[in-house]
């Protein structure tokens, strides 16, 4: 049968496979997994046991094409919103406030939050938000107008808006005319 320290030496082997830690955090680690089951055998209960630390820095952990999960140790990550969520039930709020993440910060790699952003641009979607934002606005003033009791209109989409909405139109204008040359005959 395995000694303790062979079993203590086994389980921080495991560890240190997924977690970098240099040569003191290993001998470190070693003796506190050795301590704690030998209290464990004695019938003890485990002194000591405090929150895991990361060893990584937050610079460390959002690099450009992969983030790593300060808790367990894992990288490869575009994100880290589903690992948090499936492997250790915790929101993204909480992550960021346990290990002191700016709340601004993304859970993401950066070439993937920069992929991301360029597609929103080409897409036009800052566009499309901006002209929302300014309907929306409109109306929240025309509602304040009408509380006061002079009575304003709503405001209107902007012209793109409009364009694109006749645009859906037109195709199924186009199919009704087809299909009534069909039904006269």
């Amino acid at each position: 049968m395995a000694t303790l320290v062979e079993i203590a030496a086994e389980l921080v082997a495991s560890h240190a496979k997924n977690t970098p830690m240099t040569s003191d955090e290993l001998i470190a680690e070693i003796g506190k997994v050795h301590t704690a089951l030998k209290n464990l055998e004695a019938g003890q209960a485990v002194v000591g046991a405090e929150e895991a630390k990361p060893t990584l820095t937050l610079k460390e952990a959002f690099k450009k094409n992969e983030v790593v999960c300060l808790i367990c140790g894992k990288g490869g990550f575009k994100t880290l919103a589903r690992h948090l969520s499936t492997a250790h039930d915790i929101k993204p709020g909480a992550y960021k406030k346990q290990f002191g993440i700016p709340s601004k910060q993304a859970l993401s790699a950066k070439s993937y939050s920069e992929a991301r952003r360029k597609m929103a641009q080409d897409r036009g979607l800052a566009d499309n938000l901006a002209k929302a934002r300014e309907v929306r606005m409109g109306n929240i003033e025309a509602k304040k107008v009408a509380a006061a009791g002079k009575p304003v209109k709503a405001a209107k989409p902007a012209k793109a808006v409009k364009a694109s909405a006749k645009a859906a139109k037109a195709p199924a204008k186009a199919v009704k005319a087809k299909a009534a040359p069909k039904a006269m005959k």
